[in-house]
């Protein structure tokens, strides 16, 4: 009898219900996609509630990728389309990185500073929440590495299609089992803030929404029409905002947000650029 998606997929199912709670579970996960479609990288980053992500799965972490998952732990991952779609999407789902990142993703500095160098040439994956609030979930990433391939829309489908069971499978776990990532600082949240709140001191609100947007990956036309402003405002904005924080490019702008990030420590709230300046 000829195998199906539908007839592998249950006996995957099958063989890994029984590592639910245990340590071998991400690896298992993994290897269940793996044998479902053509993958070669998969991630899975568990977000606490407030905390930094936790890698729980990586099964490609060579160089360069090592030092650009560090950083993306550290705080890049605020940038992260996926991340940014799971703070804005109620509930769990699946999404290509065409349908989560923003417009003018791959002109951002987060994309040549990072996503370029993670040596994925194309990702899918699933955002499971794990708490009502969206303040746990799981992100699990599929990726293709430095390679030609691209997901079909066959397998993209399929993968949609799975979507109940791997919530289902994924919350199983991680609610079955204690936090991995107790000796984090409760500092996801902080870093949020910090976000939020990046040039404030300087900045104008518009220019610091702006700022913000660039930093996600949206275009000006995009920006623009967020805030129901002219292209030529928004161009304004950023022209003050660069000025004021006396950056010529968003390469520094992407570098001076990293580093006021990755050099703040006890963050109790307002513009992180106020601590940066003030120990560099």
């Amino acid at each position: 009898m000829k195998k199906t998606f539908l007839s592998d997929f249950c006996q995957q199912v099958a063989d890994l219900f029984p590592y639910i709670g245990t340590e071998k579970f991400p690896l298992k996960l993994a290897e269940m996609f793996k044998a479902l479609v053509d993958t070669d990288n998969v991630m899975i980053i568990l977000f606490p509630s407030k905390k930094l992500p936790n890698i729980e799965y990586n099964d490609n972490l060579t160089e360069p990728r090592k030092s650009v998952v560090d950083k993306y732990v550290k705080g890049a991952f605020l940038l992260d389309p996926f991340y940014l779609a799971s703070r804005n999407n109620k509930g769990s789902c699946f999404l290509h990185i065409k349908d989560a990142a923003p417009d003018a993703f791959e002109e951002s500095e987060y994309y040549k500073n990072y996503y370029k160098y993670s040596c994925l040439t194309d990702e899918c994956g699933y955002i499971i929440q794990l708490s009502d609030d969206n303040e746990k979930f799981v992100i699990i990433g599929l990726g293709q590495v430095n390679t030609d391939d691209v997901f079909n829309a066959d397998q993209l489908k399929k993968l949609v299609e799975i979507t109940p069971m791997i919530e289902l499978l994924v919350k199983n776990h991680w609610q079955s089992i204690d936090s991995k990532t107790e000796h984090h600082l409760d500092i996801r949240e902080q870093l949020e803030t910090a976000l939020d709140c990046f040039g404030t001191s300087i900045l104008t609100d518009r220019e610091n929404q702006t700022v913000k947007m660039i930093l996600q990956g949206y275009s000006g036309k995009a920006i623009a029409q967020r805030f129901c402003i002219s292209v030529e405002t928004v161009k304004l904005h950023r022209k003050n905002a660069y000025a004021k924080l006396d950056l010529g490019t968003q390469g520094e702008l992407f570098n001076l947000f990293i580093n006021s990030l990755m050099n703040i420590e006890d963050y109790r709230g307002g513009d992180p650029l106020i601590e940066y300046h003030s120990v560099c």
